[in-house]
């Protein structure tokens, strides 16, 4: 693995030198990766545009991010970042490269969560969309540029993550890969119309199966906090360390939102049926609702409060575009129309 771990940072560093110029633009496409935005951007859009769709992108995202973290917990995958310094091979020659604010993430590096779960969401949105405009122009050609902008968005994402440091082009690779094919299978089974205990039980059985499995570990000797204690030691900012990038929050954010998933079912089976135009206003206030939401501030200390607001903040998510803002403008239109 040394010769590939080498080769990726030299990769770095020649992606880093030829586009740093672009660095702004490297940094809002890691974000649209993001493994948070598929709920919090994805999400809402995909509903608005089709109710089987947005249901499918939080299902896809959340388990997706949950295998992501049970394989990085099972690989150890280093990240760039942290490896330069730690593997010691690069005494005669340092390599040229730096850190951005969003490099540091604490969790093992393989494989890449960013690529793995923009892989599975974006599978979703592109094959509904390559239906929808097939069912309505019948032009193979039309049909086809959702797929090809597809593939652009897994490269782009990936070459991102290499950029900034945050994973070697393997794990990008493998991520990708991986996440294509969750995104093809979980797809084809979207829980729809399932009981409010389906949820609860797929909930509450991911977190405590994780935590048995971390407690599990760490009696067999396992560190599981290896990775924390390396991005604490190589990271260049002490302030770029955000607990959010743990891999309990991402843990209790799938947990969260799928409980929170099958709140929005169960408060209002079916959803609220809307035109195209009250959609798209429910499209913008829910935007605006999940923005102001996701910036809320939590306390990092203790850690188990911060866990379980986090855990509070992602079930509200689909109360939101599901369930609340939705209802609001039926009633507002409803009543506009009646008039």
């Amino acid at each position: 693995m040394e010769d590939i771990h080498t080769q990726g940072i030299w990769m770095a560093e020649s992606l880093q030198k030829r586009t740093m110029s672009q660095e702004k633009i490297w940094l809002v496409i890691t974000h649209i990766g993001d493994p948070k935005a598929a709920f919090l951007l994805v999400f809402p859009f995909a509903y608005f545009f089709s109710k089987r769709a947005g249901v499918a992108v939080l299902w896809v995202a959340a388990i997706s991010e949950w295998l992501n973290l049970v394989f990085k917990w099972m690989l150890f995958g280093e990240r760039p970042f942290w490896w330069i310094g730690e593997s010691r091979l690069f005494v005669n020659r340092e390599p040229n490269v730096l850190q951005f604010s969003s490099t540091c993430e604490t969790g093992p590096g393989s494989p890449s969560g960013h690529a793995m779960v923009t892989a599975a969401v974006w599978w979703v949105v592109v094959s509904t969309l390559g239906s929808f405009l097939h069912s309505r122009t019948h032009s193979v050609v039309l049909s086809a540029a959702p797929y090809l902008l597809y593939v652009v968005m897994l490269v782009a994402v990936g070459m991102s993550r290499i950029f900034i440091l945050a994973h070697f082009p393997h794990q990008v690779i493998t991520g990708s890969i991986t996440g294509f094919i969750l995104g093809v299978v979980l797809s084809r089974r979207v829980p729809e119309g399932r009981p409010l205990l389906f949820f609860f039980s797929f909930s509450m059985g991911l977190l405590l199966g994780t935590l048995l499995l971390h407690a599990g570990l760490q009696q067999l000797g396992v560190d599981l906090s290896w990775s924390i204690t390396l991005a604490k030691k190589w990271c260049s900012h002490a302030e770029w360390i955000r607990l959010d990038t743990a891999p309990f929050s991402s843990l209790t954010r799938d947990c969260g939102a799928l409980l929170g998933l099958g709140l929005a079912q169960y408060w209002k089976p079916g959803g609220w049926s809307l035109p195209w135009a009250p959609r798209a206003l429910s499209l913008a206030i829910s935007s605006m609702g999940l923005y102001h939401v996701n910036r809320l501030p939590l306390p990092v200390r203790p850690q188990g409060l911060f866990y379980s607001l986090f855990f509070i903040k992602f079930i509200i998510v689909p109360q939101v575009v599901i369930v609340l803002v939705p209802g609001l403008v039926y009633l507002f239109t409803h009543k506009k129309k009646k008039d």
